[in-house]
């Protein structure tokens, strides 16, 4: 009986961190918004309608601490910097699809 108690709790932290980690405000659409690929700061903030800079910036880091994102800056003049989805992120792409699919079948009205 242990092991089976040792096994559920283990699920229920895996489900609780991941729940820890996409639950933000905004978080899942700006890992939706870069599974198209590389973005820059003002096209996240331009695709994220109503997001304040503060905001985004507090998710980004929140989600690079995570290992979600990659964040790459280069020494120019003015500093560019391009956040992409690491393969952690790129599977959270899945949940977000599966979403989308729960939300068109039952959140939608057609």
């Amino acid at each position: 009986m242990e092991l089976i108690t040792n096994h559920i709790d283990d699920t229920v932290c895996q489900i609780a961190r991941t729940a820890e980690i996409i639950s933000g405000k905004w978080t899942l659409l700006i890992i939706r918004d870069l599974a198209s690929g590389v973005k820059r700061f003002n096209q996240l903030e331009r695709s994220l309608h109503g997001i304040s800079p503060k905001t985004l910036s507090e998710r980004l880091l929140s989600l690079e601490e995570e290992g979600v994102i990659l964040r790459k800056t280069f020494a120019e003049v003015p500093p560019r910097v391009e956040y992409t989805l690491t393969e952690k992120g790129r599977d959270l792409v899945d949940v977000i699809e599966s979403m989308r699919s729960y939300g068109k079948r039952w959140l939608c009205s057609e």
